[in-house]
């Protein structure tokens, strides 16, 4: 999860939410892989050379916004019409992709990055939504990955500090993010190693890979 996280800059909660949620519980399972997603806080001190603060300050205010509303309303929004919603944007950011239609891509950016945050507080996952905000944005590789990162950060600190509040995290899950620190570390600068060999071509294909597994997650659950 980590390594695939660090490597893309996102795409850790599309092998950890699913698995959590089978074992805990929905709640309990997506609360908790907020709190593992600590390897947000190490992947933005490995890519703390190409952190785009200015470009990515929009993004990452709407996607504290937005998880702030998802992680309220968590399991109450209807999971349905929100599968088909992520599914459309995934599908139309494609096109505006294949057909470069960048500028439309970036006006919609901000929009996005709202409703990645909330996908995200109330199913644990945004989906390709939080990839297509950031993607707007029109940054290379490491610093798309280094805005990925802050993102993902902001996003998953919202979230826990919500689900903490309302008891649905507790000291013992705490403890269980800090025993894995070690092996979020290692893993975090492993994907970052294998990112900055595979080239800009080699991150764009292993981009729209996670991406088209977060759809294929979503048409599952239909």
């Amino acid at each position: 999860m980590s390594t695939l996280s660090a490597s893309a800059g996102f795409g850790g909660s599309l092998i950890l939410v699913p698995t959590l949620a089978l074992v805990l519980g929905t709640k309990s399972g997506v609360a908790l892989a907020a709190l593992l997603r600590a390897n947000n806080l190490v992947k933005v001190f490995a890519y703390r050379t190409t952190l785009p603060f200015r470009k990515a300050a929009v993004v990452i205010a709407m996607v504290a916004a937005g998880s702030f509303l998802g992680a309220k309303l968590l399991v109450s929004a209807p999971e349905r019409a929100v599968t088909f919603a992520v599914i459309f944007s995934f599908a139309a950011a494609f096109l505006m992709e294949t057909l470069d239609l960048t500028r439309w891509q970036r006006a919609g950016s901000p929009v996005m990055a709202f409703a990645a945050g909330a996908t995200s507080g109330f199913s644990g996952t945004s989906g390709p939504l939080k990839g297509l905000a950031v993607r707007g944005l029109a940054l290379d590789r490491l610093h798309l990955v280094g805005a990925l990162s802050m993102v993902s950060l902001v996003g998953d600190a919202t979230k826990t500090a919500v689900w903490t509040d309302a008891a649905l995290l507790t000291g013992g899950d705490y403890l269980v993010a800090l025993a894995c620190l070690p092996l979020m570390f290692f893993a975090t600068f492993l994907g970052r190693r294998f990112n900055t060999r595979i080239g800009e071509r080699g991150y764009t294909g292993l981009f729209w890979t996670v991406m088209a597994g977060y759809t294929w997650r979503l048409l599952a659950g239909l």
